[in-house]
């Protein structure tokens, strides 16, 4: 059975069927259906929720609840999710598994409410301190919110590391008719690694704080080659219409909504048009944009900011063939005709 739901009410409801055992978080439009939400269900469920004092306090209350070995979560948009930044660069060094999400709204600064795509930069190349990445996944609907803050979960904890959904304020906002197609989960292997008390067994430490000669270093060389695992194994993406396709449009969330649209009107008008939607923007679907440019394909980027996923297309394209620009920013939204109209631009 379908539920007509927000897509933020989809994101909370995938994470407790994951087993949520605590949510932390501080109100900001436009996710603050998230934190109302999690505030009756979660008490509902006799499991965690606190309404911190700030985001800060909730990011490292979340890193705290991880080190215990709680799946836990917090989430919030944009200028939030930068005064997180310090206590997500803590948990990549702890290698602790956790789920943050940011519901992007318009910046720099406050900025506005209206949804954006302006935090790429910061998800994906590592928005705090250090050498380190994330998981970064991208829904473009409702129903993606659901199922990726399911799976979140088991992704941090397989290659403990924090997990971030990176969407944005108008697939928050939206509502739509999804299916909870995903089983409750109660029981978790056990994790040898948490602190969790140490009657009867040694004492564990987990820690971000190196200070023996060299054991940063190579702390370091371990998290490269488990992110040079993650690269390997868990790239995810959508593609449509570009086996024939002279144009490739990339683009995710809603901006991959209104391409997907934008493609079936352009193959209408005789344009051979195709769209690769990138599910995973770290590890990015490098591979994929290098095949297609092998093949002569042009790119059209499409985002709601003034370009930072373009730079991780030429850097996969290399150089093969064009990569042209479509974005806006501060709240603005592309429309399916000006994607069309620039499809023709690149065309003649």
């Amino acid at each position: 059975m379908k539920k007509l739901v927000k897509g933020n009410v989809a994101l909370c409801e995938g994470a407790i069927a994951a087993g949520l055992k605590a949510y932390f978080g501080y109100p900001i439009t436009p996710q603050n259906e998230v934190p109302a939400y999690m505030s009756r269900k979660m008490v509902e469920l006799g499991r965690v929720f606190i309404q911190a004092e700030s985001e800060l306090a909730a990011s490292n209350m979340v890193l705290g609840a991880a080190v215990s070995g709680a799946r836990a979560m917090t989430s919030s948009s944009s200028p939030g999710i930068s005064l997180k930044q310090e206590a997500i660069s803590y948990m990549a060094g702890m290698q602790l598994p956790a789920l943050i999400v940011n519901v992007q709204r318009g910046g720099p600064g406050l900025g506005n409410i209206a949804g954006a795509q302006s935090d790429y930069f910061q998800a994906v190349k590592g928005g705090g301190h250090g050498d380190y990445r994330i998981i970064v996944l991208a829904p473009n609907s409702a129903q993606e919110m659901y199922e990726m803050a399911y799976d979140a979960f088991d992704l941090a904890e397989k290659y403990r590391t924090p997990v971030m959904i990176l969407s944005d304020g108008v697939i928050g906002q939206m509502m739509e008719p999804i299916e909870y197609n995903r089983a409750e989960k109660k029981e978790f292997e056990p994790k040898d690694w948490c602190l969790n008390g140490c009657k009867g067994r040694e004492a564990r430490s987990v820690q971000s704080l190196l200070m023996k000669e060299g054991a940063l270093e190579q702390h370091n060389i371990n998290l490269q080659a488990k992110y040079k695992k993650i690269s390997e194994n868990e790239v995810k993406f959508e593609t449509y219409k570009t086996e024939d396709a002279e144009i490739v449009i990339v683009a995710y969330g809603i901006s991959s909504r209104i391409a997907k649209s934008a493609v079936k009107i352009a193959r209408k008008e005789g344009l051979k048009a195709g769209l690769l939607r990138p599910k995973t923007l770290w590890p990015f679907p490098s591979e994929a944009i290098s095949a297609l440019a092998k093949k002569g394909t042009k790119f059209l980027v499409v985002e709601l900011s003034h370009g930072q996923m373009i730079e991780d297309v030429k850097l996969a394209v290399n150089g093969k063939c064009p990569v042209e620009f479509l974005g806006k920013a501060g709240g603005g939204v592309v429309t399916e005709q000006e994607i069309v109209e620039k499809i023709k631009a690149i065309k003649s």
